[in-house]
């Protein structure tokens, strides 16, 4: 591998351009182990060679060409790594595909994609199947050869757009998010000058690798040059075994996953782990004042897909001076509070929170009316509510006024309500979410029957099944009228009084 006129352990050449900022601190130091999965540790220099290995793979298979976009419909694994970094090469721009969705859902987000391909695994490779988009099975490493002309894959300028991720709308359908290998940079960069990057830094990876959270994780260890501990999907023993056994430094969780942590924790966690950053939705005030009055180093954020996660983030310092807050923007990140006409609001009031900076997405793909919406002068409309302290810091009151989160999972009412309304006896329904204690918030539905119909909560409940992915069904329904507002809108606060006055009922 050619650095910089000298010459590593590596076999792989590379060419020069925007890409450089991704590999420089790997090929410094190409020894130094990269991904650790399941027991087995790769360094960069075997990353690398097998990065060349399917980069060769996919060109034999379905020649794409720079732009092209290729779906990812794998779980967490070794091949999903290095098909991520195989594309990254190919200039390819890459879609990740969430393996918990319906057919119907994957089919939709191929087609707005407007995927060329999707490559699956063997636990994927059924669903793959089901949709018309051509697909590739991702073969045994033992099956793949070393490419014949490495050079030939080139490196992808900051400019250029590195991935197109889903992301659900206020309408009810995901809107697909463009982001940049410069965003995806400037957020590594941003994210190291505030939560601070070590050369021995061992980074544990349980998020899933199609979220912008899990995805960042082995894009910005890529960039520091530290290593990934990779998961196939977040387990309580396995995670709380890592953390004791393993020298891990930093972990990234949703809070629900912490609280799962704490409460089958049976050993200290090892002494070497220095941040665990939460996100993904509001956590509890009582979970922080656990972390801090044990001596665990949690820190908050606050992020989004369409600024390439993390905007702000509050370390344990400031968490323990100022209860409630997720810290300052990022380095080279701007925040502001506005009302509803745009106006900017002064310190302590709350209103719509706006973001701008270089993580900034560069739009909805094919979808010019929502990206002129989320996007004004460069400043990116979050739709969150929340307010500015004297000191800049940033507080969040409300995470996108519907939302539900749930186990890390973000569900949009809208779309699940349009789900229930295809049943023959329902006239409407509402949907929100209740607390929970393990997953943060589980999924309720106000429904509404027409005239004369009875049907029952298991019917439901099967009939969503068939179109949503299963976190996205609703398990607890109640039966009545939804109440609207005099211009006839549905009135979300008395339908939840609704709700519980009928549950009450039973």
């Amino acid at each position: 591998m050619k650095v910089h006129g000298r010459v590593t352990a590596s076999p792989l050449q590379y060419g020069g351009g925007g890409g450089d900022y991704f590999w420089a601190a790997a090929e410094a130091a190409p020894d130094k182990t990269f991904i650790a999965y399941q027991g087995r540790e790769l360094t960069f220099a075997q990353v690398n060679h097998l990065t060349a290995k399917t980069s060769a793979w996919l060109q034999s298979h379905c020649q794409s060409q720079p732009g092209d976009k290729v779906g990812i419909l794998m779980p967490n694994c070794l091949p999903y790594v290095w098909t991520v970094l195989a594309l990254m090469r190919l200039r390819v721009i890459i879609v990740p595909l969430n393996t918990r969705l319906t057919a119907d859902e994957l089919q939709w987000q191929l087609e707005k994609a407007q995927c060329k391909l999707v490559i699956c695994a063997p636990e994927t490779l059924a669903k793959a199947k089901s949709c018309t988009t051509k697909f590739l099975l991702f073969p045994p490493e033992s099956q793949l050869h070393p490419p014949a002309a490495i050079d030939r894959f080139a490196r992808p300028a900051l400019a250029e757009d590195f991935a197109i991720i889903h992301t659900s709308g206020t309408s009810g359908r995901p809107k697909a998010t463009v982001l940049s290998y410069g965003n995806i940079y400037h957020s590594a960069l941003a994210s190291a000058q505030r939560l601070g990057a070590l050369p021995d830094d061992r980074w544990l990876c349980v998020l899933p690798l199609c979220h912008v959270g899990g995805l960042s994780i082995i894009l910005r260890s890529l960039i520091y040059g530290t290593a990934v501990e990779l998961l196939p999907a977040f387990d309580v023993d396995a995670v709380n075994r890592l953390l004791s056994e393993q020298p891990i430094s930093l972990v990234s969780l949703v809070p629900t996953m912490l609280q799962r942590l704490l409460a089958a924790k049976q050993r200290g966690w090892n002494p070497r782990l220095r941040l665990i950053l939460l996100g993904g939705e509001a956590a509890r005030l009582s979970l922080i004042e656990r972390c801090l009055a044990e001596q665990i180093p949690v820190a908050a954020s606050y992020g989004l897909s369409e600024a390439s996660s993390q905007v702000a983030t509050a370390l344990s310092q400031q968490l323990r001076e100022k209860s409630g807050t997720v810290g300052k923007p990022l380095p080279g990140t701007q925040a502001r509070i506005v009302d509803e006409q745009g106006r900017t609001l002064a310190a302590n009031t709350a209103g719509e929170v706006l973001v701008k900076g270089a993580t900034v997405m560069r739009g909805y793909y094919d979808d010019v009316a929502a990206t002129n919406r989320a996007l004004r002068a460069g400043w990116l409309r979050t739709g969150d509510i929340g307010y500015l302290d004297a000191d800049g810091d940033l507080f969040i009151m409300q995470r996108r006024s519907d939302l539900i989160i749930s186990g890390g999972e973000n569900i949009y009412p809208a779309e699940v309500e349009a789900a229930l309304r295809q049943h023959p006896a329902l006239d409407d329904a509402l949907v929100f979410g209740l607390p929970d204690e393990q997953w943060g918030q589980r999924v309720a539905a106000l429904v509404q029957l027409k005239p004369g119909e009875i049907v029952a909560v298991n019917e439901l409940i099967d009939f969503a099944g068939q179109r949503l992915a299963r976190y996205k069904i609703p398990r607890e329904y109640a039966f009545a009228k939804l109440p609207r507002s005099a211009a006839g809108k549905v009135n979300r606060s008395a339908a939840r009084k609704t709700f519980h006055a009928a549950i009450a009922r039973r």
